[in-house]
C-alpha cells in the first residue's frame, strides 16, 4: 500500500553546483532514513519550486514539507507559506525546520574537528544572516550553547543581511589577542555564503553541515513526528 504522505524537502537554492549535489544527496539519506521518497523543493534560485513539487503530489497523498533551515527567517515565515498558497495544496503540512536544535551542535562540533580547529581557538559561529531579529536572536542563543559545549565564547558572524560580517568578527577576535581564529560552519550546503565563510580570514573555517548523521536524524524526526499527526489526527 502506498503511503498516505508524500515528503518534500525544502531547500534554499544555490547557483553553486556542489550545493546542489549536497541537497540531492541529503534528499537520498534522508528517504533511506525514513524509508519513503524524500522531493527535493528549491524556495528561491531555481526549480522545481516548492509550488512546482507540490503541483506534482498526488492528490491521494498528504504533503509533509520539512523546511531544510538552520533558522525561522524570512524563507521559513514568508516564502514557504506563500509557494505552498499559490501551490493550491492545502493540506500541506508543513513541520519545524531542524535549526537551531541544540541536537545538530554535534555537526557543528565535528565539522571543527575535521577543519582542524585547535582547542584553544578563539571561535566565530558564521550563518547566514537574517533581517529577522529573531531569526538572528536564535543563531545568538546557539552561539553561547557551542560555547558552552567548546568551553569558550563564541561569537556570530553574519555572511550577509547583518552585521558584523563574518570577515569582521574574525578580525575582532585577533585585535582581542587571539592567536588561531576558527569558523563553525552554520549553513547546510555550499554556495555563496559558504563561499564569503571560507575567504573570511579565519585559520580554519568548517564545511556546511550537509549530510552529517545529525543533520538527517533532525529531519527525519520532525517527518516522523508530523507523519504521526497526519496518521492519527493527534
Amino acid at each position: 500500500m502506498p503511503s498516505p504522505i508524500s515528503v518534500v524537502l525544502a531547500v534554499h537554492g544555490t547557483r553553486n553546483p556542489a550545493g546542489t549535489v549536497v541537497t540531492q544527496d541529503l534528499a537520498f539519506a534522508l528517504a533511506d532514513r525514513l524509508g519513503l521518497p524524500v522531493h527535493p523543493a528549491y524556495a528561491d534560485v531555481h526549480g522545481p519550486t516548492i509550488a512546482d513539487v507540490l503541483r506534482s503530489t498526488p492528490a491521494d497523498r498528504t504533503p509533509v514539507l520539512v523546511p531544510a533551515f538552520l533558522s525561522s527567517g524570512h524563507h521559513v515565515h514568508t516564502d514557504i507559506p506563500a509557494q505552498i498558497l499559490g501551490s493550491g495544496r492545502t493540506d500541506t503540512v508543513v513541520t519545524p525546520p531542524p535549526g537551531p536544535a541544540s541536537t545538530l551542535l554535534t555537526a557543528l562540533t565535528d565539522r571543527l574537528a575535521e577543519a582542524g580547529a585547535g582547542p584553544d581557538d578563539s571561535v566565530v559561529l558564521g550563518a547566514a544572516g537574517s533581517r529577522d531579529p529573531a531569526a538572528r536572536a536564535e543563531v545568538t542563543a546557539l552561539a553561547q550553547t557551542l560555547g558552552r559545549r567548546l568551553g569558550t565564547a563564541v561569537s556570530v558572524g553574519w555572511a550577509a543581511s547583518a552585521r558584523p560580517t563574518v570577515a569582521e568578527a574574525v578580525a575582532d577576535a585577533r585585535s582581542r589577542g587571539a592567536q588561531r581564529v576558527s569558523v563553525a560552519t552554520w549553513l547546510l550546503a555550499p554556495g555563496l555564503f559558504a563561499d564569503r565563510i571560507n575567504d573570511c580570514g579565519a585559520d580554519a573555517a568548517a564545511r556546511p553541515l550537509g549530510t552529517h548523521p545529525a543533520m538527517i536524524e533532525a529531519l527525519a524526526q520532525r517527518v516522523e513526528a508530523a507523519t504521526r499527526t497526519c496518521l492519527t489526527g493527534a
